[in-house]
């Protein structure tokens, strides 16, 4: 139902072999990107998912690993086809941010519509059928962490619909959340469906330090990403020092927060080789794998994985 792709697990700078972090999520022909550091269009192209369905980009902050490829991007996106509006959601000052980078993109042949979150408190945007949440996190400078949901409404209850005498015509209507009048009378979408089911959660958390916020934030995620700037135990002071996470910080969110799965992502470029320190996650949360470029994976509902 959904697929996520992480396109880049990097941090501070693009290594031969390790593109910026950047997640890319899609889903019913709609795409969202969060953070755009320079290269994340190679990545994008590599996995062949296009550009011209992006319909929104969220930054978590202003560090240049996080949108230095932003202006790039969005001419990519224009260059595709695109003539839709596109929303750039972030937190302050994301007007004099956007403005300062797209100096060298002045002439798109699409609205920008710029949605400045909060970062003392929650916040949520709604793009087609999928939420967006933020919250606010600790790093040097305005931070926000991000979850996208889907939230799915509850099973079409045909004896219902018989009951109340509604013309079939209606009913995928009503299944969509519209409501009907008909010959003076009116149908309403609790007329006819159950209770709503569980959706599907993804939560992405970078440069931040471990806060107890973000555990409720991430709660009951089928995948938290999260940082792991440093995968030895012994840089915990240097990580919390410079607004970051290790290994065991990522693998105790995930484990309190109930998440299903745990990707790392964002290795400082001295953390050659992250597998080496995997078994410092896992210990904690078992279900705990290093992010890699391109990594990606297909979520479905959950009665759809109890059927399959």
């Amino acid at each position: 139902m959904i697929d996520v792709c992480l396109l880049g697990c990097g941090g501070m700078v693009p290594l031969p072999d390790r593109s910026l972090t950047a997640l890319l999520y899609k889903y019913n022909g709609k795409m969202i990107l969060i953070d755009c550091g320079e290269g994340t269009q190679v990545s994008i192209r590599r996995m062949g998912w296009g550009f011209k369905a992006i319909e929104a980009i969220c930054i978590t902050h202003y560090h240049g690993d996080h949108i230095a490829g932003l202006p790039g991007l969005l001419m990519t996106m224009g260059n595709s086809g695109r003539t839709e509006p596109v929303t750039i959601l972030g937190p302050p000052p994301l007007a004099d941010v956007v403005r300062a980078l797209t100096i060298i993109a002045p002439e798109l042949p699409f609205q920008v519509i710029l949605k400045e979150l909060p970062v003392e408190a929650a916040a949520c945007w709604k793009i087609g059928e999928i939420m967006i949440n933020s919250t606010p996190g600790e790093h040097l400078i305005p931070s926000l962490a991000y979850n996208l949901q889907i939230n799915r409404a509850g099973k079409f209850l045909v004896e219902n619909a018989i009951a109340y005498e509604i013309p079939v015509k209606y009913w995928s209507k009503l299944q969509r959340g519209e409501t009907i009048v008909h010959q003076d009378k009116k149908y309403i979408p609790e007329m006819v469906l159950g209770e709503p089911r569980e959706g599907i959660k993804i939560t992405y958390i970078t440069d931040t330090r471990q806060t107890d916020s973000l555990i409720p934030f991430a709660k009951d995620s089928d995948l938290l990403i999260c940082e792991g700037m440093y995968g030895d135990d012994s840089l915990i002071g240097k990580a919390r020092e410079r607004g970051h996470m290790v290994f065991s910080d990522a693998a105790k969110l995930a484990r309190e927060s109930n998440s299903k799965e745990l990707w790392l992502t964002h290795y400082s470029p001295s953390l050659g080789h992250p597998e080496d320190f995997l078994e410092t996650a896992a210990k904690i949360f078992s279900n705990t794998k290093c992010g890699e470029d391109r990594m990606w994976r297909h979520i479905s509902y959950h009665s759809e994985k109890e059927l399959s």
